[in-house]
């Protein structure tokens, strides 16, 4: 080994230790590339509708997200704090719920001294273990209007931080980086886009089928179902519980039964046909590579690396496309030379 091999893998490891050391900074400008991508979209929707400059395009789509952000707040927000206040107040009753459940189901008889184990005070240390996740939540408000700031200023020029990046690269390939941003922004965006949609119809199709089955707290289900959607594969099966207890618990457990058969048809269509349909033409992530970041995010970040696990897999697996494989695999003769 000799000294420029040494001194290559120092330097990598001083890089990855203060890599982690800046994860949190790392993600949070990751989350503002996300951003910013998701607001350039519709910026070059506008523009190529209207000849306007950036930053006056900038505005306009800000503006009508605030008034459409506003509209949907003001229909949907007194519902949901509504639901979400019944739902609460079903946590105090739940023992008793589950006692005259297991009563009325011979078969669950077996279960019952379980259930009488399910004490008021447990639920309560429950219920102090989601207020304090919701405290850590509302305390990553500063971290999340940091980030809408950056995606703003990134959005409002985005070649001059474009250049800043390529130039950070050797001569020879950049133009070769050039390319690779511009297909990782292509692919970003098609997904982002592509989710969005989804997580609508989902919301949609929801409602309208736990309302027609007359469940209630509808429509805070389908919220919770249509935000979930972005966290794909554990998304919409942890999503999936909050309907069927509130049918198991407030009606019938027949009434669980068709909530639980309402959502696996749903699942389905919107795994299996919907989103592939939608993302057909900009990315195809295997189910495997999006569980397994999403457990590892999960677990080294916390909530923000579980929903920013899928946007990052997206940019790198465009990266590990075009770098590794074709500028590399391909190019690797078979005595394990590059080829000129």
């Amino acid at each position: 080994m000799n000294a420029r091999t040494l001194l290559g893998g120092l330097a990598l490891v001083v890089l990855g230790l203060m890599a982690w050391e800046l994860r949190w900074v790392l993600l949070v400008l990751f989350g503002a590339v996300v951003l910013a991508v998701a607001l350039d979209v519709l910026l070059c929707q506008l523009r190529r509708r209207v000849p306007l400059s950036r930053p006056v395009a900038l505005a306009i789509v800000t503006v009508l997200l605030t008034l459409v952000g506003g509209v949907m707040v003001s229909l949907l927000l007194p519902e949901v704090l509504e639901q979400s206040q019944q739902l609460s107040e079903l946590i105090p009753v739940l023992p008793r719920k589950l006692n005259e459940l297991v009563q009325q189901l011979p078969l669950l008889g077996r279960a019952e001294s379980l259930v009488q184990n399910i004490s008021l005070d447990r639920l309560q240390n429950l219920a102090g273990g989601a207020l304090g996740i919701a405290g850590g939540a509302a305390n990553s408000t500063l971290q999340i209007l940091l980030m809408a700031l950056l995606a703003i200023l990134l959005v409002l020029d985005p070649r001059s931080h474009q250049r800043l990046l390529i130039a950070a690269t050797p001569r020879f390939y950049r133009e070769r980086v050039r390319t690779i941003l511009q297909e990782c922004r292509e692919a970003l965006g098609g997904w982002l886009a592509g989710m969005t949609l989804s997580a609508l119809l989902v919301f949609l199709t929801t409602w309208a089928g736990l309302v027609m089955l007359h469940v209630p707290l509808a429509l805070l289900s389908a919220v919770v179902c249509g935000l979930l959607t972005f966290v794909p594969t554990i998304g919409p099966t942890a999503a999936t519980l909050l309907p069927m207890a509130v049918a198991l618990l407030l009606v019938s457990p027949a009434k669980m039964v068709q909530v639980l058969l309402l959502r696996l048809i749903l699942q389905n269509a919107e795994a299996f046909l919907l989103t592939p349909w939608l993302l057909s033409r900009t990315v195809n992530l295997l189910p495997t590579v999006a569980l397994i970041a999403q457990l590892c995010l999960g677990v080294l970040l916390g909530l923000p690396g579980l929903l920013l696990a899928l946007p990052l897999v997206v940019v790198l697996q465009v990266i590990s496309q075009e770098v590794v494989v074709h500028d590399v695999m391909d190019r690797w003769d078979d005595d394990g030379f590059h080829q000129v």
